[in-house]
């Protein structure tokens, strides 16, 4: 019996197709697309299996890692962490992969799998990997392919090539992502889709590396302890290779394999792969959230809080956050990511960021901003503390509308409970903290000339964001 799989979870992707929902602040696989998990938690549920899979790995840019954790202790699973720095996500996947399984067991088999895709029959896709660890364990490097039911120009391609076993076949060729017209010849000629979730020998990957002059791959191994977390140094990073997330090309046929996934299965490409995705309801409209639909059908209507109603409209999306609304026929969705890049061009910030920004100590949510006030409101966690920090530009009044608050204001340290306020001073250091067992909840309302997140002078943070 092949040894387990180590999963790697790859969640460093951003996913601007689904804006206004997915953002840079919070991306793609952290959204509840269908019912209250996650992709993410979705994706991690699926590997939990003990008969297949070990502890999985999660590698996530330093950015986004607690959320990670967050979502992780929501479903009552644990993962190990590895942050990853800015600008190296998915292309250096293999190479992060092979060197984080080795480091757990010189035999190590390791499974790539991105974090936004969805599973709809998981026994068989736990089946189909535990079959794939069998191929890898004897050398290879396995893709898993998708049948494809419609010519795709939005995915890479695999040819599968000669049978090496029961629905097991050598790779033949790896293509890019087609035009409409190449892509009608792969469906014609038995190519499936990249689906990009792979299971190797960690060995055999890492010797592959190797031989193709990227030495660099073994400063992957670099890490540092911090929280209980493994980070990746930017340093250790720095001479890995763009390597994609597929299977070897064509020359190195005698380790490439693949085997074809049955179980269902979307990359979550934009707002018209999650209608198809979602319960319909009558006249196959999909309604999450406050939304209505008179006289048509097929639509798609998400709300995070306002009212939206649509009359007399059919295949359309309608996406409305507490800051942006998106309205498209589903058969323009791919086009979302222009739209976004026009409005990024203005220099508006509902681009990539919400009005909601989650932090490691809580959360908050602004609420009104003018040029010379802000009103924040702010929840930190039990336990959980902000930094220790001043502002050269802005005034700061605090109050304590749910829990209690402790203090910090220069030398002070104040206990400032419900219905009670503080005022911080321009310049003043300070911090705040919950010492108690329910999320403490605060109005905050700045005053001064500059309200920017950079006037944020950190001194001292447990988080290591100074």
């Amino acid at each position: 019996m092949p040894s387990k799989i180590i999963p790697v979870v790859m969640c460093t992707g951003h996913g601007a197709a689904l804006w206004p929902a997915a953002r840079d602040t919070m991306p793609k696989q952290f959204i509840p697309l269908f019912g209250r998990d996650s992709t993410f938690q979705r994706t991690l549920r699926l590997l939990s299996d003990t008969d297949v899979f070990e502890a999985p790995i999660v590698v996530v840019s330093a950015e986004h890692r607690f959320t990670v954790a967050d979502q992780l202790q929501a479903i009552d699973l644990r993962a190990e962490i590895v942050p990853e720095p800015a600008g190296h996500g998915a292309h250096s996947a293999a190479a992060i992969a092979a060197e984080l399984g080795l480091a757990r067991s010189a035999a190590a088999l390791v499974g790539i799998f991105p974090a936004d895709h969805v599973v709809q029959d998981g026994r068989l896709f736990v089946e189909t990997c535990a079959r794939a660890a069998a191929v890898a364990a004897q050398g290879r490097i396995v893709a898993i392919g998708i049948p494809p039911c419609h010519p795709a120009t939005a995915y890479g391609y695999i040819r599968p090539g000669v049978e090496i076993g029961e629905g097991v076949r050598e790779v033949e060729e790896v293509a890019a992502r087609p035009d409409a017209a190449l892509a009608a010849r792969y469906l014609a000629d038995g190519y499936l889709w990249n689906s990009g979730n792979v299971v190797f020998d960690a060995a055999t990957m890492q010797a592959r590396l190797r031989a193709a002059a990227m030495g660099a791959i073994g400063n992957a191994a670099t890490m540092m302890a911090h929280l209980g977390i493994r980070m990746l140094e930017a340093d250790g990073l720095a001479g890995l290779p763009a390597l994609a997330v597929e299977p070897p090309p064509p020359k190195h046929a005698e380790t490439a394999a693949v085997i074809a996934g049955h179980f269902g299965w979307s990359d979550v490409s934009d707002w018209s792969a999650v209608w198809q995705l979602s319960e319909k309801g009558a006249d196959g409209n999909v309604v999450q959230g406050r939304g209505y639909v008179l006289d048509g059908a097929n639509n798609l209507v998400r709300s995070e809080g306002a009212v939206v109603a649509v009359v007399g409209l059919d295949d359309v999306a309608v996406i409305a956050t507490r800051d942006a609304i998106l309205v498209t026929p589903k058969a323009k969705a791919d086009k979302v990511k222009d739209v976004v890049a026009v409005i990024a061009a203005n220099h508006e910030p509902e681009a990539a960021s919400h009005c909601e920004i989650h932090r490691p100590w809580g959360k908050y949510l602004s609420v009104d901003l003018d040029d010379r006030h802000q009103v924040k409101r702010i929840t930190v966690k039990p336990n959980g503390v902000l930094s220790l920090q001043k502002h050269h530009h802005r005034a700061e009044h605090w109050v304590v509308v749910r829990g209690t608050a402790q203090v910090t204001r220069d030398d002070e340290t104040i206990l400032v409970h419900e219905n009670e306020a503080i005022y911080l001073p321009i310049g003043c250091v300070h911090r705040m903290a919950n010492p108690g067992k329910i999320p403490l909840e605060i109005i905050e309302v700045q005053v001064g000339s500059y309200l920017g997140e950079d006037d944020i002078i950190r001194i001292e943070d447990i988080y290591q964001r100074c």
